[in-house]
């Protein structure tokens, strides 16, 4: 039996819409790392997934006409590739995404996925860890972008993320582990 539909996936076969794993932080708190190591562990458990990177649905320059911040263009993209997914009988759902634990965001997984359970997880760390990571990576012409703009994100998601975020600490902790715990926090079972 396909591993999406298989009763591991721990998602009953009908139910209302998938369980998403919205992954947020600032730049560097190590999201996308995160996200791909929940999937290599649920990959391993068996269990059926998808991962969307959400920073890859609107990478387009110049942005759409009429749609500056390219929010429905990422909600076009994330419909399509979720219907692709969910027609191989995909219930859930790893999408790592800066400020995809946010309120404001809400919409896009709504109308993009059904009526979707959300587990929102913010990934944190100090300020001398994400510059760090960010200095190890970036290694082209956006460093200080991405440092002031870190910054100000890490301010602004842990001020207006709702109360039922679940907050998983990165600083010093193996990504093995911290994925380990976005899996328990989801009620995935990996």
């Amino acid at each position: 039996m396909d591993a999406m539909r298989s009763s591991s996936s721990g998602v009953a076969a009908g139910s209302a819409g998938p369980d998403v794993v919205l992954i947020g932080g600032c730049s560097g708190v190590g999201k996308s790392s995160v996200g791909w190591e929940v999937a290599a562990l649920l990959r391993a458990a068996d269990i059926g997934h998808a991962l969307i990177e959400g920073d890859f649905l609107d990478a387009v320059h110049p942005a759409p006409a009429g749609d500056p911040h390219r929010s429905h263009l990422t909600r076009r993209n994330l419909a399509a590739l979720w219907a692709n997914y969910a027609d191989l009988g995909c219930r859930r759902l790893i999408y790592p995404n800066t400020a995809s634990v946010l309120p404001s965001e809400e919409w896009l997984f709504t109308t993009a996925l059904g009526g979707p359970r959300l587990i929102r997880v913010l990934l944190t760390a100090t300020a001398d860890t994400v510059e760090q990571r960010l200095r190890g990576r970036e290694l082209g012409s956006e460093l200080d972008q991405q440092l002031r703009r870190s910054a100000f994100m890490s301010r602004h998601l842990d001020a207006r993320v709702p109360p039922d975020t679940h907050r998983v600490p990165t600083d010093g902790r193996a990504v093995g582990d911290i994925a380990a715990e976005v899996i328990r926090r989801a009620g995935w079972g990996a």
